[in-house]
């Protein structure tokens, strides 16, 4: 169980979001970045760095880019991998606003299929990728409109209770998107899957740096400016041992998650209307802080479908950002430290990488 547990929730979704970051999230990056340059005017270089964000970010090659990066994750053979373009591509259009939960379940299926089959025939060149793609076709025809419209209606209703009840929904999306993020899982997957974009997004942008940030901060006793580093800005998933040996050390940045999500969403109103996958980013090279800014800029489509606007960006946009992915998770976690280290839940070296 274990096995199958590592190789489909946590190999086949870190390898989704890399084909994500490696296409739809460099590629809103590259296209933001021209657009705003175009406003100082024409230029042919600028408008290249358009073209060359939407060629990135077309649905066609986003759905390939995740399904390679599901195949290489889980290490099937050349021939499967290479036909996982046609398959990933396929779901994904077809899945619409759900595609990446789309493509990540039918990757899995055609993949598996196509091991079993692979190195077993002569003519292994034609009836690997024969299988492969056919099963993905079939599974795609037959599931992925419904698996898409399924993960978007839960997108939807994340989003939608997020902006009825922005406090205590904050807390929920920051807390649990959060401890997504530290799991061993892919939570920038999870939030792709489930387009969790405006307030739900914010929210858990705030809560996924409530762990980064809270942390390093709280580690910082131990682990000094490397853990500022490693886990500020590489990912806060490296304290996962620690927690195991004593979960009392997840309670500080928890607790973070859990008072700068409704902060996000009730007193700076912080939306996250960039490519979804930023959402489950944090502090990890300041992807979930570029998700937001370019989401003010050039709001991804589906933020523009929950009704998101471009915006120009105002001193409390930038004030929120800064106070919600650094300032406030430091101060909160520094402090629960100074009070959990003073009653005996974290004690030295609790926290060394």
């Amino acid at each position: 169980m274990n096995k199958y547990v590592k190789r489909y929730l946590i190999d086949a979704m870190s390898g989704m979001a890399q084909g994500l970051f490696s296409s739809l999230l460099i590629g809103t990056i590259i296209k933001t970045l021209g657009q705003q340059l175009l406003r100082l005017g024409e230029n042919p270089i600028f408008k290249f760095l358009v073209d060359a964000g939407n060629f990135a970010t077309d649905a066609h090659v986003v759905g390939a880019a995740m399904a390679i990066g599901i195949g290489f994750a889980m290490n099937v053979p050349a021939l499967v991998l290479f036909s996982l373009a046609a398959v990933g591509s396929a779901a994904n259009v077809t899945g619409g606003a759900g595609g990446p939960l789309a493509v990540l379940l039918i990757a899995i299926v055609a993949a598996e299929l196509g091991c079993l089959v692979s190195k077993k025939t002569k003519v292994d060149i034609i009836v690997t990728p024969a299988v492969t793609i056919l099963v993905g076709a079939l599974l795609t025809v037959l599931t992925a409109k419904y698996i898409g419209a399924a993960a978007s209606s839960v997108g939807n209703l994340i989003v939608w209770s997020t902006k009825l009840h922005p406090f205590w929904m904050g807390i929920l999306v920051s807390v649990v998107v959060g401890v997504a993020l530290t799991l061993p899982i892919s939570s920038a997957a999870i939030c792709a899957a489930f387009g969790l974009v405006g307030l739900a997004g914010g929210a858990a942008v705030a809560g996924c740096c409530a762990q980064m940030v809270g942390f390093a901060v709280l580690s910082f006793k131990e682990n000094r400016w490397g853990g500022i580093l490693s886990q500020g800005l590489g990912t806060s998933m490296l304290q996962m041992p620690n927690i195991i040996k004593n979960p009392k050390v997840w309670i500080a940045p928890t607790l973070a998650s859990a008072i700068t999500g409704p902060i996000a969403t009730c007193l700076f109103k912080m939306e996250m209307n960039g490519a979804a996958v930023s959402s489950g980013m944090g502090t990890c090279g300041l992807v979930g802080q570029i998700g937001v800014v370019t989401g003010w800029f050039s709001p991804s489509e589906t933020a523009v479908a929950h009704g998101a606007a471009a915006i120009s960006p105002n001193f409390m946009n930038w004030l929120g950002l800064i106070l919600i992915c650094f300032v406030l998770p430091g101060v909160l976690c520094w402090a629960f430290g100074k009070v959990f280290r003073k009653i005996g839940w974290i004690k030295d070296g609790d926290l060394a990488l």
